[in-house]
């Protein structure tokens, strides 16, 4: 199961227009990894011959277990539904084609339903090895090898005659993502039709139709308009100026997101209403659109259009999974699963500041799909020539940044807090040079704004050439000028005198943001840490180094959903996946001292959650001093009585020296994502268990922070 919020490279079926950066040697693959510490790319080599043991293949393991394979799997109505409209279709022996199998469940499900004395009549595709190798597991485990031909490779490399012997009558497939066709879906279904299956064949699911509604929403509203929000701002800056709207902005998409979180912060403003139906029994079109008129329901400002999905299983429409939020009235055969995070809804940005509406007024929508993606393009009748949308082929928008860090940079406090610790850091400095390690766009215009004699030497690891792009743009709106700012394109460990105009750094700072690691985890904004000291000889006696510290934090959480989301897996609808929970990560039952890993989330969207502790310190990190091992131990007592699922942990970066500004990143922070350590067994605590003790280890040399706990 793939998803864009996790790991692009892991795939249960990446067509031509998703191709995986994988590449093949024999029986192996390799897969590209970021180091956190450096943001190098560094190669996994995957064997598809590696001997099966405890310590084999950890790192595909840790990758396998950031993705959504075991959340899906825990999914009882999600698997409950494909069970039933398998036995419902697969009534007598047929040929059975499965793209994207995974651990082979829909596989398993279909060989059954035919009977024990079939033979090779499924036919399961799985294009990454690393799942392919534990499909064999879970196979070999259910007595189901021989019933089953597992090929690794993508649908759309399969052939008629040398991998499948004739087309398939039944396809089953979990192809989907929370927008539906983000996996590709439709070129998949094209590849299959066309070459894969019989003519009007039987599909499981049978139909997919999206639904969207209207909303009013400020918390939407400031993921987006960054130019709205920072009018508010009093520092001078403007990283959106007048005339430069398209200068900086979110990419042209729909975002995933649990907008049950958000329910009472959403105002409705229309009905439900249909937008595109997909027939999976029928070869898609690469290209659809539609025209909707919609009747507004209430007064109020169109932020955002919420989408999501119906899929019916069967073809007598009597089988159905729906990824509605919960305030939509689902009809009586049809109800609400369980919070799970392979699947969201979908969230589609209003340009500007909205578009406002009056009760009872007709909106027009006008929808287009491609191959992989809904876009949207709203108007009122009463401005019909004033198009609000987003074109996706546009290159209007020179620098395009994620939700979370639009918000951040639009939000008046956090700007303050930033204003007052470079204005601290500037103060008594004659001509100072500073050093930006990160991609902060925004520090950098600061910096250029409030000394006006500075000179400012920007790294953008992660932006690069862009970063300078947009700089250049707005330099004359932020009355500075562009020749006090360079790009440095350099490693930092290769940076000398030379490079810096024989002048040592007086300043280095950063937020710290990483473009492009919206879903690592907090610590690994400890590059800072480690560039910090690829550029020690480079740096003055008294030079500052801001932030100063970073504080790991932790706190005690009742958090069933999430954990119920990554429990171990016994039986899935009568099939054993026991063997998958080790190299899933899953939460219990790992072999020896073995635990899970920590997973970044945004913990405000993860269900039903209830803090049970203060938060506390766990360790410190000092950035004066290089870079090295550290090692943390705090005891957390228990403020409230409930059930621990796991803990938060997270960084509160010092900004000075004084401890005087500091920025959290914390569970109440909505806009940055926390690590969770989910624990193997929920434990009661309160009266009987009053506290439990938090260790850490952070190792320099890979950037991982191993946690562990213990309760009293």
């Amino acid at each position: 199961m793939f998803h864009r919020n996790l790991l692009p490279l892991l795939s249960k079926q990446v067509t031509l227009q998703l191709k995986p950066r994988l590449t093949r040697a024999m029986s192996s693959q390799f897969q590209l990894r970021v180091n956190p510490l450096t943001g190098n790319s560094e190669w996994i080599v995957i064997d598809e011959n590696e001997p099966e043991g405890p310590t084999s293949n950890t790192s595909q393991n840790a990758l396998l277990a950031t993705t959504s394979y075991l959340d899906m799997l825990n999914d009882s109505p999600r698997n409950r539904a494909y069970r039933q409209a398998i036995d419902k279709t697969v009534t007598k022996p047929c040929r059975v084609l499965d793209i994207g199998a995974g651990t082979g469940l829909l596989s398993m499900m279909a060989a059954r339903a035919m009977g024990s004395t079939t033979c090779r009549m499924v036919t399961a595709c799985e294009s990454y090895l690393p799942m392919v190798k534990l499909m064999k597991k879970v196979l070999r485990l259910n007595d189901m090898e021989k019933q089953i031909k597992l090929i690794n490779k993508r649908s759309d490399e399969l052939e008629l005659g040398v991998d499948i012997n004739s087309r398939a009558q039944v396809l089953v497939s979990e192809i989907l993502d929370s927008e539906l066709l983000g996996e590709g879906l439709i070129p998949s279904l094209q590849h299959a039709h066309d070459m894969l299956l019989v003519e009007s064949p039987e599909t499981v699911p049978y139909r997919a139709t999206t639904y969207g509604q209207l909303v009013e929403s400020t918390f939407l509203w400031k993921l987006h308009d960054l130019r709205g929000n920072e009018a508010e701002a009093c520092d001078g800056i403007r990283l959106v100026p007048t005339g430069f709207e398209n200068v900086l902005g979110v990419k042209q998409q729909q975002y995933a997101l649990h907008c049950n979180a958000i329910a009472n912060e959403v105002k409705l403003l229309s009905e439900p209403f249909k937008i595109f139906e997909f027939d999976f029994s029928k070869r898609p079109e690469s290209r659809g659109e539609t025209e909707l008129s919609i009747k507004a329901t209430n007064d109020g400002r169109v932020h955002a259009v919420i989408s999501w999905w119906i899929l019916q299983l069967d073809r007598e429409g009597t089988i159905f999974y729906s990824t509605a939020p919960r305030w939509i009235n689902l009809p009586v055969n049809m109800s609400h699963g369980d919070w799970c995070d392979h699947w969201k809804q979908c969230v589609w940005f209003v340009p500007g500041g909205g578009m406002s509406v009056n009760k009872d007024e007709e909106v027009c929508l006008h929808a287009v799909h491609t191959d992989i993606s809904i876009s949207y393009n709203i108007k009122s009748p009463i401005s019909r020539n004033k198009s609000m949308q987003y074109d996706l082929t546009s290159r209007d928008l020179k620098l395009i940044l994620p939700p979370e860090r639009i918000a951040i940079y639009g939000d008046s406090e956090w700007r303050h807090t930033m204003f007052n610790a470079i204005s601290n850091a500037l103060q008594g400095r004659v001509d100072p040079l500073c050093i930006v390690a990160d991609d902060s766009v925004f520090l950098t215009l600061l910096v250029a704004h409030l000394s006006k004699t500075s000179h400012v030497m920007s790294f953008f690891p992660g932006l690069q050439d862009k970063g300078l792009q947009y700089l250049q743009a707005v330099a004359s709106a932020n009355n500075f000028s562009v020749d006090r700012v360079e790009y440095i394109k350099k490693k930092k460990t290769m940076l000398t005198l030379h490079d810096t105009h024989q002048k040592k750094v007086d300043l280095l700072i950063a937020e710290p943001f990483y473009y492009g690691t919206d879903n690592m985890l907090p610590w690994q904004n400890l590059r800072f840490w480690n560039e910090r000291t690829m550029l020690d000889s480079v740096l003055s006696e008294d030079a500052l180094i801001m932030p100063c510290k970073a504080i790991l934090k932790a706190c005690a959480l009742s958090i069933p959903d999430l954990w119920n989301s990554r429990r171990s897996l016994s039986k899935i609808e009568g099939f054993d996946h026991s063997v998958v929970n080790s190299t899933l990560g899953a939460c219990g039952e790992l072999p020896g001292e073995q635990e899970g890993p920590c997973l970044p989330y945004f913990i405000w969207q993860c269900g039903n959650v209830k803090k049970l502790s203060e938060a506390f310190t766990v360790m410190e990190f000092d950035f004066s001093k290089l870079i090295m091992p550290s090692h943390g131990k705090t005891q957390i007592e228990f403020t409230v009585s409930g059930i621990c699922h796991g803990f938060a942990v997270w960084i509160d970066w010092v900004m000075d020296s004084e401890h005087s500004i500091v920025l959290s990143t914390g569970p109440d922070k909505r806009y940055w994502k926390q690590g969770v350590k989910l624990l193997a067994k929920p434990v009661g605590v309160g009266k009987s268990c009053s506290s439990a003790v938090i260790e850490a280890s952070f190792d320099p040399s890979s950037g991982d922070l191993d946690v562990r706990h213990a309760f009293s």
